[in-house]
């Protein structure tokens, strides 16, 4: 599923930068618990929280979906 495919990245992107769960959540702006939810593709994310999650990577979203 595509929840699946977007929590990888996310967590992929975030264990490259050496963040935890709680320093990319404090960072984007959300809950821990959410962005959890999301990396394992429990949650269905919106565009606003994706767009906050990709700031925080400090990534474009080209980037982001290169190899999706």
């Amino acid at each position: 599923m595509i929840t699946e495919v977007i929590g990888n990245r996310i967590r992929d992107l975030r264990s490259g930068m050496g963040l935890s769960q709680e320093k990319l959540a404090l960072k984007a702006d959300l809950d821990r618990t959410y962005l959890a939810g999301v990396e394992n593709g429990k949650r269905n994310i919106s565009v606003r929280s994706l767009e906050k999650i990709i700031n925080a990577l400090e990534v474009s979203f080209q980037d982001f979906f290169k190899d999706i």
